[in-house]
């Protein structure tokens, strides 16, 4: 019953598991130690390589390439991983590596996202849920990416660069620095720059309208105050006491490695 549908020039490895009406196209590679969830459809010439765990419903396009090898100077065949939560699209070209050792293993993707054709997420990323990155777009390694971020076409982002929940960052940028969550970022001939609170993502995703109106407040205090960075989270608990918005915000300060992004860029 729902046995998986493997086209005979596909190539799967003895050690591989495949769920319940899994659909392998032809000339696909599966390696050791894949498993793929129910419902899964894996189609021409795409490669599964190894140590990788793929959930439900996902769609591998032709040519994507997941699970290989991390591309970093230090790895030595060690044991790492790749987990793919459900409902995910990865499209055509597309490279996802294993984690390293040092870096925790585990390159690690949540559920319900979509990736265009020859994006990169390599060694140790870890991606949230419900996450749009357009074509080309590239992760170094060690990048995370909070749920629900849009990415244009042709980003670039630095190794243990941060991205917080709701950002979206416009087409060609060069992603140096940590971006505050339901922020707009965006790359000019001048400069990369914030732009403002993401307001038509957060929109389109339910927030209401007093909570978008506080999170303009609260950047009005980061990014246009003369506070440095210490001072303004100081008073955004004070102005914004107990509320969400304020404290993921002051959260992701307090974690950042790489700074915040600062700079910006006002149109008015």
């Amino acid at each position: 019953m729902n046995q998986p549908l493997i086209h005979p020039t596909a190539v799967i490895h003895s050690k591989a598991e495949l769920g319940r009406g899994v659909q392998v196209d032809a000339y696909a590679v599966i390696g050791p130690g894949v498993r793929i969830g129910d419902g899964t459809l894996v189609k021409h010439h795409a490669t599964i390589d190894k140590n990788t765990l793929i959930g439900k419903n996902c769609q591998i396009f032709p040519f994507a390439s997941v699970g290989t090898d991390p591309q970093d100077l230090t790895f030595r065949g060690e044991e790492t991983w790749v987990h793919i939560g459900d409902e995910n699209v990865i499209r055509e070209f597309i490279t996802i590596n294993r984690g390293t050792v040092k870096g925790g293993g585990i390159t690690r993707i949540g559920s319900h996202n979509y990736f265009m054709a020859y994006v990169h997420i390599a060694h140790d990323c870890q991606i949230g849920s419900h996450i749009q990155f357009a074509n080309n777009t590239t992760l170094a390694g060690h990048v995370e990416v909070e749920d629900y971020v849009g990415v244009s076409a042709f980003c670039s982002m630095l190794q243990f660069v941060h991205i917080g929940r709701n950002a979206y960052i416009g087409g060609y940028s060069i992603v140096c620095q940590d971006i505050l969550p339901f922020a707009k970022v965006a790359q000019s001939r001048e400069s990369f720059s914030f732009y403002g609170p993401n307001s038509i993502g957060m929109m389109r995703n339910g927030f209401s309208r007093e909570f978008i109106e506080n999170v303009k407040d609260i950047f009005r205090i980061v990014y246009r105050s003369d506070l440095n960075t210490t001072q303004a989270v100081k008073k955004i608990g004070e102005d914004h006491p107990g509320a969400n918005e304020s404290q993921v915000i002051i959260d992701f300060i307090s974690r950042t490695k790489r700074g915040i992004l600062k700079n910006f860029r006002s149109d008015d």
